[in-house]
């Protein structure tokens, strides 16, 4: 089925967690055409040559048509870096092919729904900046299943030092937290910005250690507030040592959720959830995209979506999303 394709472009394919998406998407869709992007060709065709059925190609970010061949098709675009002109998301609108983008900040979300509004019939355009491309919000989402309603959502999230990634992870980061005037919260029922001593937090992680942390808003604030309507929203980032690395193991990758509210049958209830891969972040992130693209094809989940803006969480069911999650590796502890 996916054959009848032309390749969907991953810009940024050949960097640490953008090969990584690459091969995610050729283990669900092993006939699902791909071109890996980049700036260095050669590293490009390698990534390309290792993951199969994948063709290499050299992009210019600064130039409109990307430094591609006019007669280029693809199917959908998925951008790995931070694009400042947004020339990779015109290129979809003019293409009129589906555009994911991953690196956005909250409070950088202006220009690329400005660019949408500007041009809303053109192309589907899905913002998935979400921590690890959807790893939080989905688990969250499928757990409120359970929940008549919530009233506070506390998403802890732990990145280890040795797991950053490539340079592309590292400017984002910097970026983020460096240019961030705040972090977005909801707190008493109200959208707030938290800063300063009141921006800092512990985290506990899987093994009971307690750690430094600090809130961190990617999307899944603002998303979690127009979803559920918490009165109390906050993900809180530990930059620190993983409980596997202080075992004397290799680093993984840390999610807690802390869900507070009331149950079906009308009695409080406050779960915990863990989750982890023993892999870090790169396989979770990597499957985020994977699951979006096969969604924005419509290889998976519905027909494919017509033009519009998008978050994932309106387009996966969160139930699959975590079945994915676990056949990739992750594993849930509930308390």
């Amino acid at each position: 089925m996916s054959s009848k394709f032309s390749p969907v472009l991953i810009i940024g394919g050949s960097g640490v967690v953008g090969s990584q998406a690459a091969k995610a998407i050729r283990r669900l869709h092993p006939g699902l055409p791909l071109a890996i992007g980049g700036r260095d060709l050669s590293r490009a065709q390698a990534v390309a040559d290792e993951v199969g059925g994948a063709i290499g190609v050299r992009i210019d970010l600064d130039r409109a048509d990307l430094g591609l061949d006019d007669n280029a098709a693809f199917s959908a675009v998925v951008i790995f870096v931070k694009d400042e002109r947004l020339t990779s998301m015109r290129y979809a609108q003019n293409k009129g092919i589906p555009y994911i983008s991953l690196s956005s900040g909250t409070f950088e979300v202006g220009p690329e729904v400005a660019q949408y509004i500007h041009a809303p019939d053109k192309a589907p355009i899905l913002l998935a900046s979400h921590w690890l491309a959807g790893a939080a919000i989905f688990p969250v989402l499928d757990t409120l299943s359970s929940y008549e309603t919530v009233d506070a959502i506390r998403i802890g999230v732990l990145l280890d030092e040795e797991d950053m990634g490539g340079p592309a992870a590292l400017a984002d980061y910097n970026r983020i937290t460096g240019k961030a005037p705040a972090s977005l919260t909801v707190k008493d029922g109200k959208l707030h910005w938290a800063s300063g001593q009141e921006a800092r937090a512990r985290y506990r992680s899987v093994d009971g250690v307690e750690l430094d942390a600090a809130a961190y808003s990617p999307f899944d604030v603002m998303a979690l507030a127009a979803r559920t309507g918490a009165k109390e929203i906050r993900l809180d980032l530990a930059y620190s040592v993983s409980a596997s690395r202080r075992r004397g193991e290799p680093f993984s990758t840390e999610i807690t959720l802390e869900i507070a509210g009331q149950a079906k049958d009308g009695e409080p209830l406050t779960r915990r959830h863990e989750i982890v891969h023993s892999q870090g972040q790169a396989p979770l992130t990597a499957l985020g995209v994977a699951l979006a693209v096969e969604r924005m094809l419509g290889l998976a989940g519905g027909e494919a979506p017509k033009a519009g803006l998008y978050l994932p969480e309106v387009l996966i069911e969160p139930a699959y999303y975590v079945s994915r999650m676990k056949e990739f590796g992750t594993s849930f502890v509930d308390h």
